[in-house]
């Protein structure tokens, strides 16, 4: 039994108090978090080192320079940040180029953008076309001065070289989380769909309302695409990364598992498409007798929880959790498989005394033997050291001179290790 301390007179308020606190504790490792405070103290010493180099009284072009390039991974700072810089610088020059010339107004305005973009495809900044004409234009509002053209371009540099030593010196936040959970909600939306189906399987199903189950499954293979965007980001911001280890294992085990799981949706979305057609046969009964509606009833129940540890397995790190999350999925596998078998049994006996639709059911079986298929352990081993093969070959053939190099300090070193 705990007791709180009065503080003067105010003590029944403190763990209102303390609950923000604790809150902002908690979240002071989220990436969103990290990320927003490396680009305000990224555009603020960028700000702080134009004032002392630039004779503008306010060098905002610099902090909105910094600001621009500090938004991608350490990866993308390699790869693509020389092109995000020349967009911007570009644009800056642009903007300079205008205000000198004839300032703002509504047609100048449609001509910068108009030559920003013109100018991004000349200077092959490829995906940061916009960006030239977005740079262009806010520099523009804070350009006006003719004379000072030349301070704009080196505030611009300021804040490149800022935003760039940021990502180089503090790495970027690692956004696996983020696209774990992305992975873990996406399972646990075609989970809720399973269990929807189930419990309608027993019972008169209008035709309105298996639609609505299929335009459900739709949604969520639609879904996948945000969650590709997610699980990118995350392969990013691990890359080249000095506070992550094993970045290429943690690319491999949430790339094959979407993978895994798109393949489900999509036979998910077959499956629904195949109960709207049967309840379209069966508009005065239920979809399936009693007797095998409840057979697949727990049939789907179990693929439903099959399918969220498998995402759980997918995102846990290797730990007890993971270990845990392989236990439950190898159990839900078998007990699924088993009660797969049983509905076939009784599907195949219910074919024979009446064979109307037998097309109907021998498909709803080759969709959850698929489902199942995707969700075996030994097919996902397979496909891990698949694509560990894969990203290690592809390694090897574009980087060969660093494959060499790696193996002759590793000889070295087993020379000059002697032997116990």
């Amino acid at each position: 039994m705990s007791c709180q301390v009065p503080l003067g007179g105010r003590g029944s308020n403190v763990p209102e108090v303390l609950d923000p606190l604790a809150d902002l504790v908690k979240r002071r490792s989220d990436p969103v978090v990290v990320q927003t405070m490396r680009s305000a103290a990224a555009a603020t010493i960028a700000y702080v080192v134009a004032l002392q180099l630039s004779n503008e009284t306010a060098p905002l072009t610099a902090p909105l320079t910094a600001l621009l390039v500090v938004q991608v991974t350490l990866y993308a700072t390699l790869t693509t940040g020389i092109r995000r810089v020349n967009a911007v610088v570009v644009g800056v020059l642009i903007a300079i180029a205008f205000s000198a010339l004839m300032g703002l107004s509504w047609w100048s305005l449609g001509l910068i953008i108009l030559a920003s973009l013109t100018a991004g495809h000349f200077a092959r900044v490829s995906e940061f076309v916009p960006e030239v004409a977005i740079s262009a234009m806010l520099v523009l509002g804070v350009t006006q001065v003719t004379n000072t053209a030349w301070d704009r371009v080196l505030e611009t540099l300021i804040g490149a070289v800022v935003g760039l030593l940021f990502n180089f010196l503090l790495a970027p936040p690692v956004w696996v989380e983020t696209a774990g959970k992305s992975i873990e909600d996406l399972a646990r939306r075609m989970r809720q769909l399973l269990l929807h189906m189930a419990e309608e399987l027993g019972s008169h199903t209008p035709v309105e309302r298996a639609a609505a189950r299929l335009h459900e499954a739709r949604r969520l293979d639609h879904d996948i695409a945000q969650v590709d965007a997610a699980l990118r980001q995350a392969e990013d911001s691990v890359r080249l990364n000095p506070r992550v280890k094993e970045g290429l294992l943690y690319r491999v085990v949430l790339r094959t598992g979407l993978d895994t799981l798109e393949i489900c949706t999509v036979v998910l979305r077959v499956l629904t498409r195949t109960l709207t057609d049967l309840a379209k046969e069966r508009t005065d009964e239920p979809l399936f007798p009693p007797t095998v509606a409840e057979e697949l009833h727990d049939l789907f129940v179990h693929m439903a929880s099959a399918v969220e540890s498998f995402a759980v397995l997918v995102t846990s790190p290797v730990s007890a959790s993971a270990e845990e999350a392989e236990s439950r999925l190898a159990n839900e596998l078998a007990t699924a498989h088993a009660s797969r078998d049983h509905v076939a049994r009784t599907l195949l006996r219910r074919v024979r005394q009446h064979p109307g639709h037998w097309q109907l059911h021998g498909a709803l079986l080759a969709e959850v033997d698929r489902i199942l298929a995707e969700l075996d352990m030994e097919q996902r081993s397979k496909r891990l050291m698949e694509e560990l093969d894969r990203s290690a070959r592809e390694k090897h053939e574009r980087f060969p001179f660093l494959h060499k190099a790696q193996r002759w300090f590793r000889r070295g070193r087993s020379e000059r290790t002697p032997a116990r």
